[in-house]
């Protein structure tokens, strides 16, 4: 279970128990996370109104020890992220375009989501990302079970037209936990 809720830390970056709990369907994380605590893993503040855990630099080399040890298939994994790479290129630029619609007057105009045409043309990368995501989370989850529910996540979030928020299970929120969880599976570095 440590491993887990290390991971889902690592992956939220700074939250509450219960949003830890649910990133891995865990229950009962309050102990862990004390646990963690204890150890120098982890740390629990407040600031602007909001509370939650973070990793400490001694968690997060743990969290990579412990992922390292749960590897069996790196080239596996590997060869999952080259195929990634490709799509997260179009993610970003389908956010980026979520936000803005250059104008002849504007090139970084912020997109008012007047131009039903642009929006549309949007989601249907999305819905291309989409449709692709599920092969990349079914290879993952065959060395990695943890991976499983990225794309059950991001197409949620398409349904909803949740594109970029950052205060819900977003497209592109799902995007970046699934890239971090890449990332750190390999022991990468952004």
């Amino acid at each position: 279970m440590m491993h887990l809720v290390l991971h889902a830390v690592r992956l939220l970056g700074f939250a509450d128990a219960p949003a830890i709990a649910r990133r891995f369907d865990q229950h009962d994380v309050e102990e862990a996370l004390r646990d963690a605590e204890a150890r120098g893993w982890a740390t629990y503040s407040s600031f602007a109104g909001t509370s939650g855990w973070s990793l400490t630099e001694a968690g997060r080399a743990e969290n990579e020890r412990l992922l390292k040890a749960e590897l069996t298939d790196v080239d596996a994994v590997r060869a999952v992220y080259a195929d990634f790479l490709p799509l997260n290129g179009l993610l970003q630029q389908a956010c980026t375009d979520w936000q803005l619609r250059p104008t002849p007057t504007d090139p970084l105009a912020a997109n008012d989501h007047t131009d039903a045409e642009w929006d549309a043309g949007v989601l249907h990368e999305l819905k291309v990302i989409d449709g692709a995501l599920g092969g990349i989370v079914e290879r993952l989850v065959q060395v990695l079970p943890r991976f499983q529910g990225y794309d059950i996540r991001f197409s949620a979030a398409l349904a909803r037209q949740d594109v970029d928020r950052s205060d819900v299970d977003s497209c592109h929120r799902v995007w970046f936990e699934l890239h971090e969880d890449l990332l750190a599976t390999l022991n990468l570095r952004r």
